[in-house]
This record gives structure tokens, sequence and C-alpha cells, in this order.
């Protein structure tokens, strides 16, 4: 019986339980409504990077590297610039030593809980953020818009849906991303050294020395094929910023749009199906010695409304007024 509790208080914060099937999911709304905790009960498995000792205080001040964040607008953007057809708006540089700005900050505000109910053996969570006037960074992106996000828990997983609307005249520009932290290990008692994590890769999105994009896109080599064959160790070695584009892989025969994480002592699995609105990969995993690795899902390039590539290539777009973008993911577990 599925079952959705809002305000459990988890690690000191008022918190949204879901349970349904063989998982539970712990998402905290007031924290950017990210997904804290996903857990396979039966299996033993847990998704995204957790600790028991770790403080809500402590997630407070590193949201980007703890469970599932959702990001907006994400990744790096080329000393702040944003260009869109219609204006131009220099966001704070937040990341000095390469002098970008990363990673937005719709992650970093509370969010409202629209409902919080169970549909039938479905759990159901649906969270929003209105950028307004209110809001501190409004000064330098006065664009309204809504950010909605849909936890829909079962038997077959955690499905988000985020739906972004346009409440302004002004263009407004798309690119979202989840920095999608998995716990490494991932099974209970389970070894880092079995861990390996395959991802359908295409191009290589060629990165300089601040990691924004060249505009070149490259061939695969032989690290790059290690991906795509599932013969990737996400951790015990350094991945920073490999960006691809994304194709169709497969799972278990099937044609499968994801990244599947395997631990080869159980044949446990973690799967992460993505809807084709997210057409890049983006792998790091914070010098390969945290306890986690993030195969990132992203909309759009890094940077990707000041390269001079076509948005065909880019996957950048913009929303008029009243406009609406919709992109989906799957998180499940296999043995």
């Amino acid at each position: 019986m599925a079952e959705a509790v809002n305000g459990e208080i988890f690690k000191g914060v008022p918190c949204v339980r879901l349970s349904a099937g063989r998982y539970t999911a712990v998402i905290s709304p007031l924290y950017g409504a990210s997904v804290w905790r996903l857990r396979d009960e039966e299996l033993g498995i847990e998704v995204f990077r957790y600790s028991e000792k770790v403080s809500a205080k402590q997630i407070d001040k590193a949201r980007e590297i703890w469970g599932l964040p959702t990001l907006y607008l994400p990744n790096r953007f080329d000393g702040g610039l944003l260009k869109t057809s219609d204006a131009e708006y220099h966001l704070p540089v937040n990341e000095v030593k390469l002098g970008n700005h990363i990673h937005g900050w719709v992650h970093k505000r509370a969010h409202d809980v629209e409902e919080c109910r169970t549909d039938g053996e479905k759990a159901v969570l649906v969270t929003s953020f209105t950028h307004s006037e209110k809001d501190e960074m409004y000064s330098c992106f006065p664009i309204d818009f809504k950010i909605t996000y849909i936890f829909e828990l079962s038997d077959e997983g955690l499905r988000q849906t985020v739906r972004l609307e346009n409440k302004s005249s002004k263009k407004l520009p798309v690119s979202i991303c989840t920095h999608t932290c998995i716990n490494a290990p991932m099974t209970d008692g389970g070894s880092l050294k079995s861990l390996r994590l395959r991802v359908p890769v295409g191009e290589r999105c060629e990165l300089d020395g601040r990691c924004l994009p060249t505009e070149k896109l490259l061939p695969l080599d032989t690290k790059d094929r290690r991906y795509k064959s599932g013969a990737m160790r996400p951790v015990l070695h350094t991945i920073s910023n490999d960006m691809y584009t994304a194709e169709t892989g497969e799972l278990d025969g099937e044609p499968f749009y994801g990244v599947v994480v395997t631990d080869k002592n159980t044949g446990y699995r973690v799967c992460n199906e993505v809807s084709k609105e997210y057409r890049f990969w983006n792998m790091w995993n914070d010098r390969g010695h945290n306890g986690y690795f993030c195969p990132e899902p992203m909309t759009a390039m890094i940077n990707c409304s000041n390269l001079s590539l076509s948005p065909d290539i880019t996957g950048y777009q913009e929303l008029s007024e009243g406009g609406c973008f919709e992109c989906s993911q799957r998180f499940f577990t296999k043995k």
C-alpha cells in the first residue's frame, strides 16, 4: 500500500516521506525539493548519496552534492553572462576560480507543497517554486517563472517530472539538469571496486580549462568507449566533467535511453531512464573518493545560450510568455 506523509521530521527538518512497493523516498521541499533519500528496502540499495551521520546543516552547505537536487539554470555560464534572443542577463560569478556562474538558485529556495497524496499503489508529491520580484535574484534575472516538480513513487521506482512555465513577456531560457548523486557503494556492505557505469554516449563535447565548451564535438576515444560498453569504474579515480551527447542504449536487450550502474558482485543495478529532452550527459565524481558519483542528464550544453552553435546542436530553447517545457526521468532498481 502506498503512503505519502507530509511534515515528517527527517534530520530535524519537516520533509515528505513517500512509500510504495519496495521503495521509500524522502523529499525536502524546504531545501529545493531535493530528494534526500531513495532506498530499495528489499534489495538493500541506497540509490542517492546518503549518510545517517550527515546533518541537514551539512547538506544545506553543499546542496549540489547530496541526494537528487534539480538545477535551473545548471552548470556554467561564462562570466555570468546569459544571452537570450531579446536580452542579456548578468548572473553573479559564484565560481570565482574559473570566473563562471554555476548552477543557478532554484535548488536553494524553499518550494511550496501543492499536493501530497496517494493514488492507489502510487504515492505522489507536487512541489513548486515561483520566481518573482520578491526574490533577491530578480535584480539580475527579472523574468517571472514557475517551476514545478511532480514526484511519483510506485513499484516501478521514482519518477520525477519537471515543468517550467514562463510568466513573463520576456523570453525564458531553458536548461535543466539534475545533479544526480549516486551512492558509492550503492548496496549495503557493497564494494567500490565492483561498481560499473554504462552511459550511451555519442560524441564528446570538448571543454576548455574553465570547463566551458570549445564548440568542438569529438569522436569517442578508448576511455569514452568504456562508458558506452559499461566498463567504466565511476569511483576510485577522478572524473571531471566528461560531457557527451546522448544516444539510446539498451537494458536487458530492449532500447533504453538512460544510464545503468551495476554492482558486479551482486548483479544489482540502479537504472536512470530519462526523457528525450535530456540530450547530454555530464559525468563528475568529486575526485572519486567521497562516496558518490554524478551521471548528470542535461537538456542543454554548458554555457548553452552564449554559444555560436545551432540550438539543434546545443539543446538550448526559449519559452515565450505562457510557454511550458517538460522533461522527466525515472529511477529504479533491478536484480
